[in-house]
């Protein structure tokens, strides 16, 4: 007895070159929207706005601007954990937004290793 294929699975050589082209696209895609991603930059403020914080895509910290009213040689560690919370932000958003980006080219495919 032969077994049969639910309709749409198989279809020989044309479905299977479908197939890999559709998969070349998503991963030319994926590529081009990497290398967007990693060009922009963000910008985010801890500490009331007292602190801004630039970081590109690639999670490189660009800069960090201080308003002087923050600076208080007598509470150093205010300002510290200030800057500890803005960088993790400013982490959290890079990979929340590549997450998001890649997600609409890959929809519901949970793709082990991506973002």
């Amino acid at each position: 007895m032969k077994a049969r294929l639910p309709q749409g699975m198989g279809g020989g050589p044309q479905n299977m070159n479908a197939m890999l082209r559709q998969a070349q696209k998503m991963q030319e895609d994926m590529a081009a929207l990497q290398e967007e991603l990693e060009n922009r930059e963000y910008e985010i403020s801890a500490g009331g706005g007292m602190v801004k914080i630039v970081i590109n895509g690639k999670k490189e910290v660009k800069s960090i601007k201080l308003n002087e009213e923050i600076v208080d040689p007598d509470d150093i560690e205010t300002l510290e954990d200030i800057l500890i919370a803005g960088v993790n932000e400013a982490i959290k958003r890079v990979e929340s937004d590549a997450s998001e980006e890649m997600s609409k080219i890959t929809g519901s495919m949970n793709i082990p290793g991506l973002f």
